[in-house]
Protein backbone atom coordinates (compact mmCIF):
# COMPACT_ATOMS: atom_id res chain seq x y z
CA UNK A 1 0.00 0.00 0.00
CA UNK A 2 1.38 3.40 -0.92
CA UNK A 3 1.75 6.16 1.65
CA UNK A 4 -1.23 8.12 0.28
CA UNK A 5 -3.38 4.96 0.36
CA UNK A 6 -2.24 4.25 3.91
CA UNK A 7 -3.14 7.80 4.91
CA UNK A 8 -6.63 7.42 3.44
CA UNK A 9 -7.16 4.14 5.29
CA UNK A 10 -5.80 5.55 8.56
CA UNK A 11 -8.09 8.58 8.30
CA UNK A 12 -11.10 6.36 7.61
CA UNK A 13 -10.23 4.14 10.56
CA UNK A 14 -9.84 7.15 12.83
CA UNK A 15 -13.20 8.56 11.73
CA UNK A 16 -14.79 5.23 12.74
CA UNK A 17 -12.91 5.18 16.04
CA UNK A 18 -11.11 1.97 15.09
CA UNK A 19 -7.52 0.87 14.93
CA UNK A 20 -6.27 0.61 11.37
CA UNK A 21 -6.09 -3.20 11.53
CA UNK A 22 -9.65 -3.48 12.84
CA UNK A 23 -10.94 -1.12 10.17
CA UNK A 24 -9.17 -3.04 7.39
CA UNK A 25 -10.48 -6.34 8.75
CA UNK A 26 -14.07 -5.06 8.84
CA UNK A 27 -13.82 -3.52 5.38
CA UNK A 28 -12.30 -6.70 3.95
CA UNK A 29 -14.97 -8.90 5.50
CA UNK A 30 -17.73 -6.59 4.23
CA UNK A 31 -16.27 -6.68 0.72
CA UNK A 32 -15.93 -10.47 0.81
CA UNK A 33 -19.57 -10.80 1.87
CA UNK A 34 -20.73 -8.36 -0.83
CA UNK A 35 -21.93 -5.73 1.60
CA UNK A 36 -19.48 -2.96 0.88
CA UNK A 37 -20.56 0.31 2.45
CA UNK A 38 -20.93 2.96 -0.19
CA UNK A 39 -19.40 6.38 0.15
CA UNK A 40 -22.92 7.78 0.53
CA UNK A 41 -23.83 5.74 3.63
CA UNK A 42 -23.30 8.75 5.89
CA UNK A 43 -25.53 10.90 3.68
CA UNK A 44 -28.27 8.25 3.76
CA UNK A 45 -28.10 8.16 7.56
CA UNK A 46 -28.24 11.96 7.70
CA UNK A 47 -31.22 12.01 5.34
CA UNK A 48 -33.04 9.46 7.49
CA UNK A 49 -32.45 11.66 10.56
CA UNK A 50 -33.71 14.74 8.72
CA UNK A 51 -36.83 12.91 7.54
CA UNK A 52 -37.50 11.71 11.10
CA UNK A 53 -37.12 15.26 12.40
CA UNK A 54 -39.41 16.58 9.66
CA UNK A 55 -42.09 14.09 10.69
CA UNK A 56 -41.77 15.16 14.30
CA UNK A 57 -42.04 18.83 13.37
CA UNK A 58 -45.14 18.08 11.33
CA UNK A 59 -46.76 16.38 14.34
CA UNK A 60 -45.89 19.36 16.52
CA UNK A 61 -47.50 21.63 13.92
CA UNK A 62 -50.69 19.57 13.92
CA UNK A 63 -50.84 19.72 17.71
CA UNK A 64 -50.22 23.46 17.65
CA UNK A 65 -53.01 23.98 15.11
CA UNK A 66 -55.38 22.01 17.32
CA UNK A 67 -54.37 24.05 20.36
CA UNK A 68 -54.92 27.34 18.53
CA UNK A 69 -58.31 26.14 17.26
CA UNK A 70 -59.31 25.29 20.85
CA UNK A 71 -58.17 28.70 22.06
CA UNK A 72 -59.99 30.51 19.25
CA UNK A 73 -63.21 28.67 20.07
CA UNK A 74 -63.18 30.33 23.47
CA UNK A 75 -63.11 26.95 25.12
CA UNK A 76 -59.88 26.17 26.93
CA UNK A 77 -59.63 22.42 27.16
CA UNK A 78 -58.30 21.26 30.56
CA UNK A 79 -55.60 19.15 28.91
CA UNK A 80 -54.41 22.19 26.97
CA UNK A 81 -54.27 24.20 30.20
CA UNK A 82 -52.20 21.42 31.81
CA UNK A 83 -49.75 21.38 28.86
CA UNK A 84 -49.43 25.16 28.92
CA UNK A 85 -48.64 25.09 32.64
CA UNK A 86 -46.10 22.30 32.16
CA UNK A 87 -44.35 24.26 29.41
CA UNK A 88 -44.36 27.41 31.54
CA UNK A 89 -42.74 25.52 34.42
CA UNK A 90 -40.14 23.93 32.16
CA UNK A 91 -39.20 27.17 30.43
Amino acid sequence: MSEPEHAVMAAAAASEGLALGAFVAQASLAAAQGRVVSEYAFLREALAAVLLAAGQVQRVGVNLNQAVAALNSGELVEQLRWYAQAVARAH
